[in-house]
């Protein structure tokens, strides 16, 4: 009885494969699409400030301005443009030419080593409320490493209330590129899982092939089973893919096991095909599980998993809807695992949400999956 069940499980495994072989789209998503979504968001998306076009004006030219407007053309972080008045700079502030001012006041330098404080003003760009807080924060970092440094060359001890020592854990380099990759790694194991898988139920009902498998010895778990197998090896091998590339091409730093990584990314995998299967059974169409695997599974992987947008700063019902989400849960362990390491509290509480989701999805697709018509 074993020996036959698992030839017919072979046998539908073998069925599976080949119609991933001859469908093109299976292999551009498993393997291109993680290739290309690596490229724009590692290249092409950062969430870093670099050369902030910022307008510089001098009402009073002397050593201490012209040290302070060099620290910010040195600065990788600006990209100084000089007027001649207040007025031109902030009419390009207006149009958009420049996204902030630093305005030097008459006697600069006079008040601040004769008076303790000198008059500098500063103009920001708000409607972008995220680039506004990082080009202010860059300009006081900026002004701050500069009145040390010009004091102590002046021979001037200037008292400041507080001295602040900074030191930045798990991503000293502080580059969105270590940030956003491993969580890519997450969104498109989504895409590989419940996409793909989104199909498979739903493409025999289109091809009118459902029924002749209905009438086949095959048990309901062995259909489960040769449907998932070889989308299982498929989006592990992107899971390969997509690693790879993240270490060597991007140069971003793991930490932690792989062995821990391939554990929990086979979970979440399972995770996401039995979400994908779940669709399939309930659309019976292609095209409407498509849309439906990319509105409940892909969408908010993206938004909802903690990917680009901080969890803890979305309101209280949205944080909520986000624990029912897996990819949240991935995405702390993959960004863990890459600049943390092995940290066990963060990746077991994550790994067992992920199981009890692996626990519902499964009793639901065997729930709602049966042998006959209707």
């Amino acid at each position: 009885m074993q020996q036959k069940q698992r030839q017919r499980l072979i046998g539908l495994v073998k069925k599976e494969s080949l119609q991933i072989m001859r469908d093109p789209s299976s292999i551009a998503i498993a393997f291109v699409l993680p290739v290309v979504l690596l490229f724009l968001f590692g290249y092409g998306v950062s969430l870093d400030a670099r050369d902030i076009p910022v307008g510089i004006v001098v009402e009073q030219p002397d050593a201490a301005t012209q040290s302070l407007t060099g620290s910010f053309e040195h600065s990788d972080y600006f990209l100084p443009h000089y007027f001649s008045s207040i007025q031109l700079a902030e009419h390009s502030l207006e149009k958009g030419e420049i996204q902030g001012i630093v305005w030097l006041k008459n006697n600069f330098a006079r008040d601040l080593f004769s008076q303790g404080q000198a008059v500098i003003a500063v103009r920001v760009n708000g409607i972008d409320s995220n680039q506004a807080n990082l080009t202010l924060g860059y300009i006081q970092g900026t002004w701050l490493s500069w009145l040390e440094k010009f004091a102590e060359a002046q021979g001037v001890k200037l008292k400041f209330p507080v001295q602040m020592e900074h030191r930045v854990w798990f991503n000293p380099a502080v580059s969105s590129r270590y940030f956003l990759v491993p969580g890519l790694v997450a969104i498109i194991m989504t895409l590989i899982g419940s996409l793909l898988t989104a199909l498979v139920v739903a493409r025999e009902w289109d091809r009118g092939t459902m029924e002749a498998l209905m009438v086949t010895p095959l048990y309901t778990g062995e259909f489960i089973a040769g449907k998932l197998i070889p989308y299982f090896i498929l989006g592990m091998g992107g899971l390969v893919v997509t690693v790879v590339l993240a270490m060597q091409l991007f140069k971003v730093p793991f930490f932690g096991s792989l062995w821990l990584l391939g554990l929990t990314g086979s979970l979440f995998m399972l995770v996401s095909l039995a979400i994908g299967l779940l669709i399939s059974i309930i659309a019976r169409n292609q095209f409407v599980a498509g849309q439906v695997a990319i509105l409940i599974s892909f969408l908010p992987a993206f938004i909802l998993s903690g990917f680009i947008f901080d969890i803890h700063s979305m309101p209280a019902p949205i944080q909520v809807i986000t624990h029912i989400v897996p990819a949240r849960y991935f995405v702390a362990i993959l960004q863990t695992l890459f600049l943390a390491g092995d940290v066990w509290p963060v990746i077991l509480a994550n790994a067992a949400a992920l199981l009890l989701l692996l626990l519902i999805f499964s009793l639901l697709v065997g729930k709602k999956m049966h042998k006959h018509l209707e």
